[in-house]
């Protein structure tokens, strides 16, 4: 076997590795999926960019950072875009505040992203990845902040109704442009079930019945108020009155002690 070129490996089957050869394509190029979504319309759109050159102004931004989508290509000059999130290669997902580009294990608790309790009180230490965009991701989320000159198919040449409405009252008002005279319950999104449709109980909604529970409310802080102002004034005027008698009760037993010894 000495006397081959490729050595003990190309006789095992594996492909022999020479440094001077180029780097194959698939190597080459970071594949990389950009989830891309419209919240005025709705949709959602999957591009694969294949050109390390056209992510380049994507990489070291942090999440929540608006990037121009010029470089994607012609069809997305002008859009702007947020970075909203990502999954890497092992599917480890992007963490804000974690300012670093590769994954870091973290102690998680109730109410952080990316971990969901399971039982009451558990903690549990995780694997997330940085903030930091970088060329190890698979998938990159992006949400358009300002639309282009050209229409985007599946992206923003239709409208999907959304299905689910907001609930909160000021969430309502500011998808409907409405004023506070406005009557909110009017703008409730309805979703269909069957031959009926059904409304969401809408939060934080301020109603005659809510201001007159408040008020009461605020009467019972105010009596509590009175009557511990007035056991205040009392307890201080009783400690008068019991000093003055142990000071009487000491007189008279000086004076006793006195008219003893005479």
């Amino acid at each position: 076997f000495g006397s081959s070129r490729l050595g003990f490996g190309a006789f095992l089957g594996h492909r022999a590795t020479d440094p001077r050869a180029p780097a194959s394509r698939s190597r080459r190029l970071a594949a990389m999926k950009l989830n891309i979504s419209n919240p005025t319309t709705g949709m959602q759109k999957v591009v694969e960019i294949d050109d390390d050159k056209k992510l380049l102004p994507f990489f070291d931004k942090r999440m929540a950072a608006e990037v121009s989508g010029d470089t994607l290509g012609d069809e997305f000059k002008g859009y702007v875009f947020k970075i909203g999130g990502g999954n890497d290669k092992q599917g480890f997902p992007m963490k804000q505040g974690i300012l670093c580009n590769h994954r870091v294990r973290l102690l998680f608790k109730k109410g952080m992203s990316c971990f969901r309790e399971r039982r009451k009180g558990c903690r549990k230490r995780k694997s997330v990845r940085g903030c930091v965009v970088g060329p190890d991701l698979s998938v990159l989320h992006l949400i358009v902040v300002k639309k282009g000159e050209q229409e985007i198919p599946g992206l923003t040449d239709e409208v999907r109704p959304r299905r689910l409405g907001p609930k909160r009252a000021s969430h309502i008002r500011k998808l409907f442009a409405l004023e506070k005279k406005d009557d909110v319950r009017k703008f409730v999104v309805r979703r269909e079930v069957k031959k009926t449709t059904k409304a969401p109980k809408i939060q934080r909604l301020i109603t005659p019945n809510m201001l007159q529970r408040k008020r009461y409310y605020k009467s019972i802080i105010r009596k509590r108020m009175v009557l511990g102002q007035k056991a205040k004034e009392d307890y201080h005027k009783r400690v008068v009155e019991y000093r003055q008698e142990q000071k009487e009760a000491r007189a008279a037993e000086v004076a006793k002690k006195k008219k003893e010894k005479k």
